[in-house]
């Protein structure tokens, strides 16, 4: 079966969400100085600044899944855009401190919505020969989103706007909100969230356009109408119980090791972690750049081979990577050798990452629950994904003040049960429809 244009033009437009993600996220990098300057801050409403964002983003993925359930994926796709757009035009225009927090917390929402929504629809549209690789494209664009932040920081610096640089650094992301925004409406709506509305023919005709797993429209029609068996459940039914339990743990598990591996501390201090092994600030900035292209190179690596090794498989690899090179930034800092031993494990950490947990999370979470409760089970794994983060963001200076060596051996033993997580208990989802994974996990 060959991948149809219309297919990848509807994940393209799709992921552009997890772009918008990326860039949101990383964009504030580059304005700090601005904002203390700007707003007269002190490091500590600095700090709560920065983190303004995250809370957004934790509500936006604990609260999307319901409306995303009534009002479809598409229709969320419609809001998260103009959410990006309205918090890009705010924080570049905000009159005051208050204000901007308010346009970065609906950046927040946003981003934490997307989180949930793209690869959701993603994975709804997606025959299971090609999901994998699809679902993985929004991986791909928050690492590109990212990079392009940084470009963008960099080019906007560069021209020396002054003190309006952080509002043009902001500013800029409207430019793809829009494109987002405008594109959605050339995309279909999920198959399966018509099908769970009764609405069989448009999404007979959806099923057409986008392929099947069966090659038989209107036998992957009757396999997702089993699946949903709405006779006997109904959208609304409870989501937190017994029958659910098995993806529920799944979805917290993957998502509470990927944040306990110590990747966002990576992320948001790589130039601060250069800094106590001993590198200059320069240096730091430039090692923290081959970071960021590592990162990219072996997310593009890890979408080729997903449908072909499986998602186990990586996940074994990614954990094997993260506790060579945790295991080896400790010894560093322990030591005090630093330098090119350093730089060499967090890459090799970096591309553990990208090669395994970051290729394979979102695809794993959006792939796991059944048709009628996916969304409220991807917001599940997606808001546990950001209170990690949040977590080991804020704690990540006051541990590492206190010992950096014992920082990253304590990520490393995470780590180590991440790998035992994986060889015991994670199933594999590759080449299975969406409805013969709820079979195989045995939910009625």
């Amino acid at each position: 079966m060959k991948l149809n244009r219309f297919l990848l033009f509807s994940t393209l437009v799709a992921s552009l969400g997890g772009l918008l993600f990326g860039f949101d996220t990383a964009v504030i990098s580059g304005t700090t100085d601005w904002l203390k300057e700007t707003f007269a801050l002190t490091p500590f409403t600095l700090g709560f600044t920065v983190a303004s964002a995250l809370i957004g983003t934790i509500i936006g993925a604990i609260t999307v899944g319901k409306p995303a359930d009534a009002l479809g994926r598409r229709a969320m796709l419609f809001l998260l855009g103009a959410l990006y757009f309205v918090s890009a035009i705010g924080c570049a225009l905000a009159w005051g401190w208050w204000p901007f927090m308010i346009f970065r917390f609906i950046g927040g929402l946003a981003v934490g919505g997307a989180s949930v929504v793209s690869p959701m629809y993603i994975a709804e549209i997606s025959p299971a020969k090609w999901r994998g690789r699809l679902v993985a494209l929004t991986q791909f664009n928050i690492v590109l989103g990212i990079l392009l932040a940084y470009l963008s920081n960099y080019s906007i610096g560069s021209l020396h706007p002054g003190a309006d640089e952080f509002r043009w650094m902001f500013g800029v992301m409207a430019l793809p909100a829009v494109a987002f925004f405008l594109l959605v409406f050339f995309i279909p709506q999920s198959p399966r969230w018509l099908l769970a509305r009764g609405r069989v023919a448009e999404a007979r005709s959806v099923l057409e356009r986008c392929g099947t797993d069966t090659g038989n429209v209107q036998e992957e029609i009757k396999d997702i109408q089993a699946s949903l068996d709405l006779q006997h459940h109904t959208l609304a039914e409870p989501f937190f119980c017994r029958k659910y339990l098995k993806p529920i743990l799944l979805a917290v598990a993957i998502t509470m090791f990927n944040q306990l591996s110590g990747i966002n501390a990576l992320m948001y201090y790589a130039p601060h972690i250069f800094e106590m092994a001993g590198a200059g600030a320069q240096s730091a900035l430039l090692q923290s750049v081959i970071i960021g292209f590592t990162n990219l190179a072996f997310t593009v690596a890890a979408m080729t081979v997903i449908d072909h090794f499986g998602r186990r498989k990586l996940m074994i690899v990614g954990s094997i990577g993260y506790i060579v090179s945790l295991s080896a930034a400790a010894y560093s800092f322990y030591t005090g050798s630093g330098g090119t031993l350093l730089l060499a494990s967090l890459v090799v950490f970096i591309a553990s990452h990208a090669f395994g947990q970051g290729a394979v999370i979102w695809v794993f979470l959006s792939e796991i629950f059944p048709n009628r409760v996916r969304a409220r089970g991807q917001a599940l794994g997606s808001s546990t994904h950001w209170v990690m983060a949040a977590a080991i963001s804020w704690t990540f200076p006051m541990i590492a003040a206190a010992s950096g060596w014992m920082t990253f051996a304590f990520y490393a033993l995470c780590c180590v049960g991440q790998l035992i997580w994986v060889l015991t208990t994670m199933p594999e989802t590759k080449g299975f429809s969406l409805e013969q994974i709820q079979r195989k996990l045995a939910i009625e």
